[in-house]
């Protein structure tokens, strides 16, 4: 999880950092740190160091997850644990696919189109089943992800888009980070399915 604690760090530097100002991207005080870590762009550099920060954290999330999906034998993907309070907990098909449709809806939000029903209820296709579908719709929604990102710019990372205004949050940067934080999340899940089954997470090998 150092990995997404990190991410998250950032948080506060990426809402000081004047997105709605592409020409000056970044230019308050405490930034000057974050810059020699790449995780913010430099004063003055194009949209496109934005987006590859953001799109780095995608990539780093989607292998990760990808990788400890496609660990679990497919004899176990509907395991769930049964010991202690785990009554109703969701499989590890289950996390998988409910992981990958959180993806899809923050995407579709970034985009300012429609999430489908079952994006909405985070629970994805029912037609969906076997672990190579979980695995291609997994990394769909890592690349419907990668496709949104590169619509985001210094103008328009952090304006509250009108179609989400009433929610809790409202901007792209947020639904980025959303999709980010929630996949790691689920990923800690997926780790500790894989070893209750004997199975190292390919991360920690």
């Amino acid at each position: 999880m150092k990995n997404v604690c990190a991410f998250l760090v950032c948080i506060p530097l990426l809402a000081s950092a004047g997105l709605s100002q592409p020409s000056s991207l970044v230019g308050h005080t405490g930034t000057k740190a974050a810059r020699m870590n790449n995780i913010l762009p430099a004063q003055n550099q194009p949209a496109a160091d934005l987006r590859g920060a953001l799109d780095f954290w995608v990539s780093n999330t989607e292998k990760e997850v990808v990788s400890a999906a496609e660990a679990m034998p497919e004899a176990t993907y509907g395991f769930a644990p049964s010991g202690g309070e785990f009554r109703g907990v969701r499989t590890f098909a289950q996390q998988v696919k409910h992981l990958a449709a959180n993806n899809f809806r923050m995407a579709a939000y970034i985009h300012d189109q429609p999430a489908t029903p079952d994006q909405e209820q985070e629970t994805g296709p029912d037609s969906v089943q076997t672990k190579a579908e979980i695995v291609d719709y997994l990394r769909g929604s890592f690349a419907a992800l990668h496709r949104a990102v590169t619509t985001i710019d210094g103008a328009n990372a952090a304006v509250p888009m009108a179609s989400h205004r009433t929610r809790r949050q409202n901007t792209r940067l947020q639904f980025v980070i959303d999709a980010v934080a929630h996949s790691y999340d689920h990923y800690g899940q997926m780790v500790e399915y894989l070893r209750m089954n004997g199975i190292v997470p390919p991360a920690s090998r």
